[in-house]
């Protein structure tokens, strides 16, 4: 048995190579061989003066920024603490173990000199490697929110219109240093309510959440390998919907490419976006904000728009009452025409209950645009725009999922303009991660996608998740095909040698249990709005089938449902289905 002497560091190391002591499959040697870092000399050139110091140069700061976004380190202290410890980010930033390290406040002075410009070049040419890699597609696009806590207290908040800052001393020491704020605020953020250390952050509240100092980040993807390729940031208060012909540009000017389709969730779903596709020539697979909302609030209970008739010819509507109501006027702002009955006819119809709340009775209006308007909206609600906002759901979620990784749910600096170097960062770093991905020859790529297709597992069990779109041969109602999001097979060495059972997808397959994840949100009455209670059963008879085909057994697992007065009648139908 052996002792280990006292340590006695040496005072010279000769057999110590950085190259040799980081893995070659290590991350960043396939950051360093795929991302060109050296284009920042020429973006920054003019940043820089030709007296003075030697500064560090760009690249090594620009992939310390990345490190520090990469590894979510805590703070750029600790950062520049850290990287002598780690002989992989030395050998990532080129230093050796004797060099000097640079101090913190490098990064800090270099974010400030070079602007948001050069990490938006940055952003841009990463996205324009996943083009030419053919990582993107750009027909179609998915654009989505999130929002980010601002770093800022909600205790910096100031109520410029609060009469207690007349009575307070503090107010009045802050009176000069308010009106400097809002001079340079950079949003439109609330202009009442002004935070002290953060003015460009807007109180924004979520959901069901207490009301925080937020900015919004407005996101695209493309849907062949989820690259992010356009991103934005503004004050958590700025509607989604105001910046979705923005992101189209910004993806086009990005990716080189046509938008062919947009897929938003209903916060875009305003009139101004319809027309503005229908003008670009994109189809708008967007909920109608209007339509959400029908029912809810004042309108809940009232006769919707839909319950009344037009007439082309006569230009009018009538009335569930079969009153008439005739165009009263024109608003130039809102490019709408008003309609409106006799105010007396609605006084003593018995229907005013149920068609409205108002004192001069019922009013609709018609945009000027309205066939284009209703042309986009047929658009909306087509089978494969709901095909396609069942897959928004997913993909944008899981896009902003893998962004957390990275402390994107807080910012890490104050102002605008820092938050957007932020934003810039963490799109590119999971840009970077997809483009390294898929990195592999497309041979390697088809070899391995088969074997694991077709591959038993060495266990007695394996579990495999079978998409959707293998499944065509048992569903043939592609209503049906939208409401499962996977087949899952449970299947044994020993059952693979059984003769397969034909028609479970491109495969044959014999499995020993058939499991469903069951999508009862896509009820005609609930957020999908594809199906009936009897396709539901029907789903079930199909599955039951298939299992004693194969000699085994099934079962479902619920996914969705928010309609409550209906759920109970789906899951009854499609259990009666599946022990049929």
């Amino acid at each position: 048995m052996g002792y280990q002497s006292g340590f006695q560091p040496k005072l010279f190391y000769h057999r110590i190579n950085l190259e040799q002591r980081v893995p070659q499959n290590h991350i960043l040697r396939k950051v360093e061989k795929r991302i060109d870092f050296d284009f920042i000399y020429a973006e920054v050139k003019n940043s820089y003066g030709d007296k003075g110091n030697v500064s560090v140069p760009p690249p090594v700061i620009l992939k310390m920024m990345l490190l520090l976004i990469f590894y979510n380190v805590r703070s750029e202290r600790e950062l520049i603490n850290t990287i002598p410890l780690r002989l992989d980010w030395l050998w990532f930033l080129g230093y050796d173990l004797d060099d000097e390290i640079p101090n913190h406040s490098v990064l800090s002075k270099a974010r400030a000199r070079w602007g948001v410009s050069a990490f938006k070049t940055f952003f841009e040419r990463i996205v324009w490697q996943c083009v030419e890699a053919g990582l993107v597609d750009g027909n179609k696009l998915f654009v989505d929110t999130s929002l980010i806590d601002a770093d800022a207290s909600t205790n910096s908040v100031v109520d410029t219109q609060s009469l207690k800052r007349h009575l307070n001393k503090n107010y009045s020491r802050l009176e000069e240093r308010l009106d400097d704020l809002k001079d340079h605020k950079t949003t439109p953020a609330n202009s009442r309510y002004v935070s002290t250390t953060d003015p460009d952050a807007s109180v924004t509240r979520h959901s069901i959440g207490s009301s925080k100092l937020r900015y919004k980040t407005h996101r695209a993807v493309d849907p062949k390998h989820e690259v992010i390729t356009a991103t934005q940031i503004t004050a958590g208060s700025v509607d989604d919907g105001d910046l979705l012909k923005e992101m189209i540009d910004i993806h086009e000017n990005n990716t080189q490419t046509d938008v062919d389709t947009v897929v938003a969730d209903s916060r875009y779903g305003k009139i101004d976006n319809f027309l503005a596709c229908h003008d670009l020539g994109v189809n708008a697979h967007i909920p109608s904000l209007e339509k959400t909302q029908r029912g809810s609030g004042r309108q809940k209970g009232i006769f919707p728009k839909d319950a009344f008739t037009y007439d082309h010819e006569n230009d009018t509507f009538t009335c569930p009452a079969s009153q008439v109501l005739r165009m009263h006027h024109y608003n130039k702002k809102r490019k709408t025409y008003e309609y409106r009955a006799s105010s007396k006819v609605c006084a003593q119809c018995l229907l005013r209950e149920k068609c409205t709340r108002a004192k001069d009775g019922r009013t609709l209006k018609r945009h000027a645009r309205q066939d284009d308007l209703d042309s986009m909206l047929k658009c909306a609600n087509s089978r494969q725009a709901k095909r396609d906002l069942i897959t928004r759901r997913h993909l944008s979620e899981r896009s902003f999922a893998q962004s957390k990784q990275y402390g994107y749910k807080r910012a890490r600096w104050r102002r605008l303009w820092r938050v957007k170097i932020q934003d810039f960062l963490i799109a590119a770093l999971q840009n970077i991660q997809i483009l390294i991905s898929n990195s592999k020859s497309k041979a390697q790529s088809q070899k391995n996608a088969l074997a694991g297709h077709l591959r038993p597992s060495s266990k007695r069990h394996a579990l495999s998740i079978w998409p959707i779109s293998c499944l065509k041969t048992i569903w043939r109602n592609m209503d049906t095909l939208a409401s499962l999001g996977a087949l899952a097979f449970i299947w044994t060495e020993s059952s693979m040698r059984k003769h397969p059972v034909s028609g479970f997808g491109q495969q044959p397959v014999q499995a020993d249990l058939i499991g469903i994840s069951a999508g009862f949100d896509n009820h005609k009455e609930d957020w999908g709005g594809l199906l009936a209670t009897e396709d539901y059963c029907s789903i079930g008879t199909m599955v039951c089938q298939a299992a004693r085909a194969c000699g085994g057994g099934c079962f479902a697992i619920l996914e969705g449902g928010y309609n409550h007065d209906v759920l109970g009648h789906n899951v009854a139908a499609l259990i009666d289905g599946l022990s049929s």
